[in-house]
């Protein structure tokens, strides 16, 4: 029995064939265009989403797990986007508190110097975030930064600055937003891929796009076509221009998760400057410990990435000097890799430094709307300003934002780091299901708390269609302990097979693809360590 809050595939379809012409198609259902589809589905425009694989599959399942302003683009001068950032922090803090918490940092600070240069640093941070603030940040002495990071390195440490920032679970928002625009009656799919854009008179009317799981094509009206593939925007600017130079340079993130033992405290850490000029994290998400990022530019972009030895050889080495007993190779549960979607330069550049973070919103010639770059911090204001531009370009009735005072779905008060916080208002429901059927109380691994009963709800409730949804972003055990995750793989499946009544081999097929996949995110043995030196303290300003 579905709920309202049910993402119900079939209905979708049945609503699909059912309408002439869409107001509003949007192409993409990561953060950014499902933030796009909360609006326009709230303004009451008819709003249809397509998403080729599965919502926030891509970059957005895949970000440090940070809300925040960045302090790095506070250094750079970017003080237009911080400020706004600030801002839309505090909005998703108040609309989605089952998900977002506040978070301590400490960068850890190894000369008198270094320590008063950041805090005056983190001053203006505090000072731009205005009404919006998450906590002052603070001097920490040597003694008080030890105890709050037990597992940092001590030897020369002066201190270190305590601030705050907003930590989330992505994916999660992910679903949660579907859920949103569900609710405010949009329609969205995943699993279906746009082939081609209609015109009529060299202005786009449409798309064409195929049901993966049925391969039934479908021909679609729409008043406005919105670009928000991320990586794949040029792709989807292809199909309207062929020969279109490229607007997107792809720079892959890294990330590796291990126990959270390493770091053992509830604060999180900021290395200031690495090698390679960037901030590193540390920081405590499901009960594990996250360390990331890196930024090295590719070439192409793929929907799956995989992470380079070289980046988690960098990862682990650099926070190797700032902890006492610091994660190995033999540590690591999980290693992800993502793509950020940087606005390509207009010179040939290798340095990542030179491509906007910021947003680009703009229109093509046919009408078609493109929208790339961002984070997700901003994914409200991007929607925002991306429906705006929709109501002029499709001609629509004029209708004011609402999303600054939008329930995300789920949306509860909860500071607690577990499974009832994680799901928010929904968890209620879960605990239904464990009472009418008790065997679903179960732990799919004994050593983790995610119940057989969590499964049965992602595919009955959140749309979830494979093993890997549930297991990478429904659940998120593929993100947290790869080896763990392949141990859950076969219930999962024979649990889903039994929703979605499907046979014994389709549950084959998915234990198959999904240990196949999860091969990319269990740590090489090949990786090894240097035993290159990496300064413990720097001078830049954060």
């Amino acid at each position: 029995m579905f709920t309202t809050a049910a993402l119900d595939r079939e209905k979708f379809i049945r609503r699909l064939n059912e309408t002439d012409c869409w107001d509003v198609v949007i192409v993409g259902g990561g953060a950014t265009g499902l933030g796009i589809a909360v609006d326009s589905a709230s303004r009451g425009y008819a709003t249809l989403l397509l998403e080729q694989s599965d919502f926030a599959k891509g970059t957005s399942s895949r970000s440090t797990k940070l809300v925040h302003g960045g302090v790095r683009y506070l250094a750079q001068g970017d003080i237009r986007l911080v400020y706004a950032a600030l801002r839309e922090r505090g909005l998703l803090l108040k609309n989605a508190p089952h998900l977002v918490k506040r978070q301590p940092f400490i960068i850890p600070c190894y000369s008198w110097f270094s320590k008063m240069k950041y805090l005056v640093g983190l001053k203006m941070y505090d000072w731009l975030s205005g009404r919006f603030s998450f906590g002052k940040s603070r001097f920490l002495n040597k003694k008080e930064t030890l105890a709050q990071l037990p597992g940092i390195n001590p030897k020369h440490l002066t201190g270190g600055i305590e601030y705050f920032d907003g930590q989330f679970d992505d994916a999660r928002l992910a679903v949660n937003l579907a859920q949103t625009a569900a609710e405010n009656g949009g329609t969205l799919l995943n699993y279906f891929k746009v082939t081609g854009l209609l015109k009529d008179k060299e202005k786009v009317s449409g798309i064409r796009a195929v049901d993966i799981e049925t391969n039934k094509t479908f021909t679609i009206n729409s008043k406005v076509v919105i670009n928000a593939t991320g990586v794949f925007v040029d792709d989807v600017l292809q199909m309207d221009k062929p020969g279109s130079r490229p607007i997107v340079r792809p720079s892959q993130g890294v990330h590796v998760v291990v126990d959270k033992s390493f770091l053992n405290g509830k604060s999180a850490m900021m290395i200031p400057e690495t090698e390679d000029g960037r901030v590193l994290f540390a920081v405590p998400w499901h009960n594990h410990l996250l360390l990331g990022t890196t930024d090295t530019p590719l070439e192409k972009h793929s929907m799956e990435p995989v992470a380079l030895d070289k980046e988690v050889s960098f990862i682990l080495e650099t926070v190797k000097q700032y902890m006492t007993s610091p994660p190995t190779d033999k540590d690591v549960l999980s290693v992800f890799a993502g793509l950020r979607p940087l606005a390509a330069p207009d010179k040939d550049t290798n340095s990542t430094k030179e491509i906007s973070r910021d947003h680009k919103l703009f229109v093509s010639e046919s009408g078609l709307i493109t929208i790339t770059g961002g984070k997700w911090t901003t994914y409200r204001k991007m929607g925002e300003e991306t429906v705006d531009k929709a109501i002029t370009v499709g001609s629509l009735h004029e209708v004011e934002c609402r999303t600054k005072d939008i329930s995300i779905h789920g949306c509860a008060e909860s500071d607690a780091e577990n499974v009832s916080s994680y799901y928010g208002t929904d968890y209620k429901e879960i605990e239904q299901l464990i009472k009418k059927s008790p065997e679903l109380g179960k732990r799919l691994v004994a050593e983790l708390s995610h119940t057989e009963a969590e499964v049965v709800w992602a595919t009955r409730n959140e749309m979830a269609r494979t093993v890997e949804d549930v297991l990478a972003r429904r659940l998120r055990l593929l993100f947290l302990d790869a080896k763990a995750a392949i141990q859950a793989a076969p219930r999962v499946a024979e649990l889903m097979s039994m929703e979605l009544g499907y046979d014994e081999a389709w549950e084959k097929r998915q234990v198959l693809e999904f240990n196949a996949l999860a091969g990319n995110y269990i740590l090489a043995p090949s990786i090894k360590l240097t035993n290159e030196k990496i300064p413990v303290f720097s001078e830049q300003v954060v």
